[in-house]
């Protein structure tokens, strides 16, 4: 299961205990709010889009509020933002939609952070399973994501 291959990789860090395993669905951002009993823009969501080659991820974790603006990813990454197909998630990424996060992804997933996280503590972002979640700094969430960079690709937050 992909939450056990997240509870490893998070075990690095000595945050494996820290994941938090609900009794009902995190799935969306608005059911992992309520699950983690916070409002819905701390939910870290992972936005999965195509590489320009196409062969692997570019991973987007932003705040729950955000939707992505196009004109300003095609700005920083010099192509139109393509996100992938659902049957291409798993097999690009290593989680099922639903649970998809930035944690023990294949190496040729190049991971951002968009800044609309910055204005909180602690954000929330999955833990490879449809239940799950763990509460992060935003330094920790860029350490234990390996980010590349923080980047302002998205809009709805400001």
């Amino acid at each position: 299961m992909a939450i056990d291959k997240v509870r490893a990789y998070l075990k690095v860090f000595n945050m494996d205990d820290q994941v938090l395993e609900f009794d009902t669905s995190s799935a969306t951002v608005e059911l992992a709010a309520q699950a983690a009993g916070v409002e819905p823009a701390r939910i870290a969501k992972t936005l999965s889009f195509k590489s320009k080659s196409g062969d692997h991820a570019v991973l987007i974790v932003a705040a729950g509020d955000t939707k992505i603006d196009n004109s300003k990813f095609k700005g920083f990454f010099g192509m139109k933002a393509k996100m992938l197909a659902p049957e291409e998630v798993e097999d690009l990424v290593g989680h099922a939609i639903g649970g998809v996060c930035p944690f023990a992804v294949p190496e040729s997933a190049e991971i951002y952070l968009d800044e609309s996280l910055k204005r909180f503590d602690t954000v929330f972002p999955a833990c490879g399973s449809s239940n799950s979640a763990i509460e992060l700094t935003c330094s920790q969430l860029e350490l234990y994501a390996k980010a590349k960079e923080w980047v302002d690709v998205c809009k709805g937050w400001e």
